[in-house]
């Protein structure tokens, strides 16, 4: 049975952790690729291994289903250490230079790919298994050691990987550190040499101050509201089923949910009717007690949806209730303006607002009005459109015609800006954040004679041939 009490790390023991982790990295342990193979192969059985635990962890925490959680953890765990161990030896070659110049043609010019060193990964309690270990590919393919700080508010899934993160790994290389604000407070107080945060603004700035302290370069994956934008083309049908379906995972408790609907003023009618009968597909017996959709994270989080949607001067066309204390249903508010608390205050939660809008421009002068988004969604067929919103929007991710799939694209980045955050990860990107790209340049004494010009003393003669190498 998975324990659902927190098992908070002694303070006194963070020190230890943190010298251990340091150590090891220095000893060069984590240098070779074979080693580092070694330890990506371990940690897919870790999680192939584990499966049934994991999805006992994300009941107990989220009430989520087996299927999403196998599907959006597990399976995307499993698809991204394959893909790191694909392309090890590729990532990590030196890089060197096309071509040089005539007068450095003969210099030995490379970038090593070297690890940053120990580095942290803070992970939230929406996606405490992948969100933690996702990182930690990187981490692992990169040469780093690390320590991973797992959220408070999923103690099932931070009590496994407590566990089984020595079972499988280096216990010298990679540790868990298990607690809430007094531990992390602790971590943060230690020199790390990169930190990956996920979670929200607020937390962010304290962690980014944190590390301002040592100068350490960190990566912040925040959220945001995200639009969703339908045009006049686009199957409605379709188009309601992605977004109903992006809006339900965790119910709604993602960073990258959809969060509101800009659609033409003529289509809402038929689009609000096209969700009600994707919802009636889904959940046939009504969304409130359905086993397929997830809790909310506690009680809090839930009143402060309920507050929301009393505050709204929408119409509520779906859902509303709740029940118990983590339950709420799938809702669906329509006619919303753009002032309404429901289009300013961020969701995060199984709420759906759809707001009317006169046209595309209006569309395009609300997402400007807001925050730069974690994503946008846009469904169109128009590629004239899509260009639009490419040069137009700015957003961490811009996607046509679905909702929620970033996991599925690992081979390029994934990350916010401004307030989504900054830096990003998935794939290769995940390597290059735990990288220090090391140039190294050799220039051999044969290459004097093109240094006599730079030596004193200066000419005109000197000036005017230092100037024209190219």
């Amino acid at each position: 049975m998975v324990t659902t009490l927190l098992q908070p790390t002694p303070i006194d023991d963070i020190p230890r952790v943190y010298e251990t982790v340091v150590t090891t990295y220095r000893s060069g342990r984590t240098r070779p690729l074979t080693w580092r193979s070694a330890q990506l192969v371990q940690l897919s059985k870790l999680v192939q291994e584990s499966q049934a635990r994991i999805l006992e962890a994300l009941s107990t925490d989220l009430g989520k289903a087996p299927l999403e959680s196998a599907v959006v953890e597990v399976a995307n765990l499993v698809g991204m250490v394959r893909l790191a161990l694909a392309h090890l030896e590729e990532w990590a070659a030196p890089d060197r230079p096309a071509s040089l110049p005539a007068w450095r043609a003969n210099w030995d010019c490379v970038a090593h790919k070297t690890p940053k060193g120990a580095v942290l990964i803070i992970s939230p309690w929406n996606g405490p298994i992948v969100l933690s270990l996702g990182p930690l590919v990187g981490a692992i393919a990169a040469g780093c050691t690390a320590v991973l700080k797992p959220s408070e508010l999923a103690p099932a899934s931070s009590a496994l990987l407590a566990e089984l993160v020595p079972r499988y790994l280096d216990g010298s290389a990679y540790a868990v550190i298990q607690g809430a604000a007094p531990e992390t407070t602790r971590v943060l107080e230690h020199r790390w040499d990169h930190i990956l945060f996920t979670g929200g603004a607020r937390v962010a700035r304290i962690v980014a101050a944190a590390a301002a302290r040592f100068l350490t370069p960190i990566t912040l994956e925040l959220g945001g509201k995200t639009p969703v934008v339908i045009d006049d083309t686009v199957d409605l049908d379709i188009a309601a089923r992605r977004i109903l379906y992006g809006k339900q995972l965790c119910a709604g408790q993602v960073c990258v949910a959809p969060d509101y609907v800009l659609v033409p003023r003529a289509r809402q009618d038929t689009f609000v009717q096209a969700l009600l009968r994707a919802a009636a597909e889904f959940w046939p017996e009504g969304s409130r007690a359905s086993p397929d959709l997830a809790q909310m994270i506690h009680g809090a989080a839930r009143e402060r949806l309920v507050r929301m949607l009393a505050q709204t001067c929408g119409t509520v066309v779906l859902g509303g209730g709740t029940g118990g204390e983590r339950r709420m249903e799938i809702t669906i508010v329509r006619d919303l303006k753009e002032d309404d608390v429901l289009m300013e205050e961020e969701t995060f939660g199984p709420v759906l607002a759809v707001s009317p809008v006169d046209d595309i421009e209006d569309a395009l002068r609300i997402i400007k009005s807001k925050p730069t988004p974690l994503a946008i969604y846009l469904f169109t067929e128009s590629n004239a459109l899509k260009q639009r919103f490419l040069e137009e929007t700015e957003s961490g991710v811009l996607w046509f015609n679905d909702t929620c799939q970033q996991l599925a694209a690992q081979e390029i980045p994934f990350g916010g800006k401004g307030e989504s955050g900054y830096g990003a990860w998935f794939g290769k990107a995940s390597f290059d954040i735990f990288t220090h790209a090391r140039s190294c340049i050799d220039v051999p004494f044969a290459a004097e004679p093109y240094f006599a010009p730079r030596y004193p003393p200066y000419t005109q003669e000197k000036l005017d041939i230092l100037t024209n190498l190219g």
